[in-house]
């Protein structure tokens, strides 16, 4: 029985209306400043995890993980890419042509990235397949310069698929009348959506027609690699260079976006210690509820001393009290964030139609819409977290009771 007097009591304490309010007031900010804490922190760190997923599946799927490339360009392609995918790590090479140029129709302008791609074999190393809007990868035949293109550059430009639309690439050819940038007309045959800024800048068409726009015969300027880890893509490609030809050269993600991705990383790591620091004011608040209700309760404590209660059972009844306090601002903040984290997304495309307006344009930023990741890995430690701070915050007040004497707490009583 002795055993549950410092939970009874303690539970009694944190239930119990208090003649001084501020105790109250300053228990009751303890606990929301836990809950705040905890719930933004675990919003927080969602929805940079989503960011992260979308650089990862988006960017990155768009994006080749690794290329192989040769500035002259090469033919034995299939030769290379077969003893590339023999690498356990590189799932697929895939050959590409690749051009910067400019897309013009009825006076509008507009840069863009053209790569020359094989339709049936795009699905090994890129999503578009996945986020076509309109028309097909398969609407790509060799010969007909079909064009397929993100749909903001195509809002751009004003065209939808069936237009015609003309490429300047920045290479003269010189004709009878003058010299010329090269120059082709499209058309438009599909629509591809990633919600990223790569629906603003890239156009893809048949690898035939951009050899034959470019003057390159049947050579192709690279391969595109799928790694089974992105995150190994340097060191295999380092590897690769060491086994063919020396005029072959090797890039990877780390040099387009990898600097995006560590801001991500960086920015996750000191946006959490920082909510980490408001959850540890929060928790150190109960500090000085506790101090409070020690004073307060000096006579409560006295008494319970000559009934025989040792300073352990005091020590006890207000670490009861304290861990109360730091416990349920902890799971009232776990549950609201894991709620928040769950529809912010929804919640934040509802309040931009409302509005008419968008937080994320996609000319700025690399997606065009909030996204959210809950990892309940990141869950369980920022709650261990709270409330281990929240039981450290105990001991000192606690050991402060259990050291008052009784016949000093009760002399003027």
């Amino acid at each position: 029985m002795l055993d549950k007097i410092p939970f009874f009591i303690g539970l009694r304490y944190t239930r119990a209306k208090r003649r001084n309010h501020f105790i109250s007031f300053i228990s009751l900010t303890s606990m929301l400043g836990l809950t705040l804490g905890v719930a933004v922190l675990i919003l927080v760190l969602s929805v940079m995890n989503g960011f992260d997923r979308e650089l990862r599946q988006r960017i990155l799927g768009m994006v080749p993980h690794a290329t192989i490339s040769s500035q002259s360009g090469f033919q034995n392609w299939p030769e290379i890419a077969e003893k590339l995918e023999q690498n356990e790590h590189i799932q697929a090479a895939v050959p590409y042509v690749k051009a910067q140029g400019m897309f013009t129709h009825r006076g509008y302008v507009r840069g863009a990235l053209v790569n020359g791609v094989m339709p049936e074999l795009e699905g090994k190393v890129s999503i578009m397949k996945d986020h076509m809007v309109a028309g097909s990868m398969d609407d790509l035949k060799p010969g007909e310069f079909g064009i397929i293109m993100g749909d903001l550059l195509a809002r751009f430009i004003g065209v939808g698929v069936g237009d015609k639309v003309t490429l300047m690439i920045p290479e003269a050819s010189i004709t009878p009348a003058g010299v010329f940038p090269r120059m082709k007309r499209f058309t438009v045959v599909g629509l591809f959506s990633v919600g990223a800024e790569l629906d603003s800048n890239l156009a893809v068409a048949h690898i035939e027609d951009m050899q034959t726009l470019m003057r390159l015969d049947k050579d192709i300027h690279g391969l595109r690699l799928q790694l089974d880890d992105l995150f190994k893509a340097r060191e295999v490609v380092w590897n690769q260079l060491q086994e063919l030809p020396s005029y072959m050269r090797g890039s990877d993600w780390t040099r387009t976006h990898g600097n995006l991705f560590q801001a991500i990383q960086m920015e996750k790591r000191m946006i959490g210690l920082l909510l980490m620091i408001v959850i540890a004011v929060a928790a150190f608040n109960i500090v000085s509820t506790l101090v409070m209700v020690v004073t307060d309760k000096q006579g409560d404590i006295a008494i319970l001393r000559t009934l025989g209660a040792t300073p352990a059972t005091i020590m006890g009844i207000f670490m009861v009290q304290g861990v109360v306090i730091g416990l349920t601002g902890t799971l009232i903040g776990t549950g609201l964030g894991v709620l928040a984290a769950l529809n912010v997304s929804d919640f934040v495309a509802w309040v931009e139609h409302l509005l008419g307006i968008q937080f994320l344009d996609s000319n700025v930023y690399f997606i065009s819409y909030l996204p959210s990741e809950l990892r309940w890995d990141d869950v369980a430690v920022i709650t261990g977290s709270a409330f281990v701070m929240s039981f450290l915050s105990t001991l000192y007040p606690a050991w402060r009771a259990s050291r008052i004497q009784p016949a000093e707490a009760l002399r003027y009583e």
